[in-house]
């Protein structure tokens, strides 16, 4: 029997004060998996959205989004995953998490049809679009089929993933959402705030210096 149970010891301490430890134990041994099983395997490479989740060296933490068409994230094997990195506004902010600390939290979610979520969580690694090929060579094919399926956004890097915890994400406060299409929704706000300034803050930003300050 393994006595060791997935989860920190903040959550330990927390399922003893609040009398949950019994209902985590089941949770654990029910739900929790070291790799994807094939139904979540299915469900990742039908997803056009993730949430992730990393942090630097000193633990501060970063939440972002990443989305694309069904199969942008690539399912390896039970225990390998990876999507591409798009550019954007040049901060790199999780790729600079992920060199300092490869650890990264995934959250996979249907809003538009079965409120099902899926966590995903594990080491990640950056694959430069210069080596993708020399990275990759342990996984046969797997080079060849990302230049078959090119993502459609312009990518300047992969982010490989190998999972270390897969479970299920509790439906009961997931909404069901509607898609509409992106003209009717640019129509709703002013112009120029299209990927730009939406909150107005670009002339109350203070200016930072580059280099050393």
């Amino acid at each position: 029997m393994n006595t060791h149970t997935p989860g920190s010891e903040g959550e330990k301490k927390l399922q003893k004060i609040f009398d949950t430890t019994q209902d985590a134990l089941n949770f654990y041994n029910k739900q929790v998996l070291t790799h994807l099983a094939p139904l979540m395997q299915e469900f990742i490479a039908n997803q056009e959205m993730i949430f992730i989740s990393t942090s630097d060296s000193k633990g501060e933490c970063d939440s972002s989004f990443r989305a694309g068409e069904k199969g942008f994230v690539h399912v390896i094997n039970e225990t390998h995953l990876i999507y591409p990195e798009y550019t954007g506004n040049g901060v790199m902010a999780s790729m600079g998490n992920i060199s300092e600390n490869p650890n990264i939290g995934m959250l996979f979610i249907d809003f538009f049809e079965t409120k099902v979520g899926l966590h995903v969580n594990g080491k990640a690694k950056i694959i430069r679009k210069e080596s993708l090929k020399k990275d990759l060579s342990v996984f046969e094919g797997l080079y060849e089929k990302l230049l078959i399926n090119k993502p459609q956004f312009k990518t300047v890097s992969y982010i490989l993933v190998e999972i270390e915890e897969a479970y299920i994400h509790c439906s009961l406060h997931v909404p069901i959402l509607q898609k509409v299409e992106n003209k009717a929704i640019l129509n709703k706000y002013p112009k120029g705030s299209k990927g730009g300034d939406l909150f107005n803050v670009a002339n109350t930003h203070r200016e930072w210096a580059v280099g050393n300050c």
